[in-house]
C-alpha cells in the first residue's frame, strides 16, 4: 500500500516515540527522509541514525535524544508543507521558527537545508517541516 505524505509519517514517528519515551523508532528510508535525518542529528535533535537493508527498501533507524531529567529534546515537530497544499518562501521570508529557538527544514535547489542555512545561501525553497 503506497503512502500519500511519508514525511508526515516520519514525523509522527519520532514525535510519537518521544511521547512514550522510545530508546529509538524505526522509519521506511527514503533520500530525504535521510537528509532530515541527517540535519536533526546535525542539530541536535536525535543521538543518531544509522541505515538497516531490510526488504526492498530499507529502513532508518533513529536513536533519540533526552535531556538528563528525562525529557525529550524534540518539545514539538510539525510538518509545513504538504502534498495538497505545497508551501514554498523566498529568502526574505524563511520563518524564524520560535524566534530561532527551533529549525524549519527546507528543500531548496542546493539541497536539503535548515532556514538559518538557506538564509546565508541566499535561496528559498519549499518547507519541509518546523522542530523545536
Amino acid at each position: 500500500m503506497s503512502m500519500t505524505d511519508p514525511i508526515a509519517d516520519m514525523l509522527t514517528r519520532l514525535r510519537n516515540a518521544t511521547m512514550v519515551r522510545h530508546d529509538r523508532t524505526d522509519v521506511p528510508a527514503s533520500k530525504m527522509k535521510l537528509e532530515i535525518a541527517k540535519i536533526l542529528k546535525q542539530e541536535g535533535y536525535i543521538r543518531t541514525f544509522k541505515i538497516l537493508e531490510e526488504g526492498a527498501q530499507g529502513v532508518l533507524r533513529i536513536y533519540l535524544k533526552y535531556s538528563n531529567d528525562g525529557e525529550p529534546v524534540i518539545h514539538g515537530i510539525q510538518r509545513v508543507s504538504k502534498p495538497g497544499l505545497r508551501v514554498y518562501r523566498g529568502v526574505e521570508e524563511l520563518p524564524k521558527v520560535r524566534n530561532g529557538l527551533g529549525v524549519a527544514v527546507v528543500s531548496t535547489s542546493r539541497g536539503v537545508v535548515t532556514d538559518d542555512q538557506a538564509r546565508r545561501l541566499g535561496v528559498g525553497g519549499e518547507i519541509l517541516c518546523e522542530i523545536w
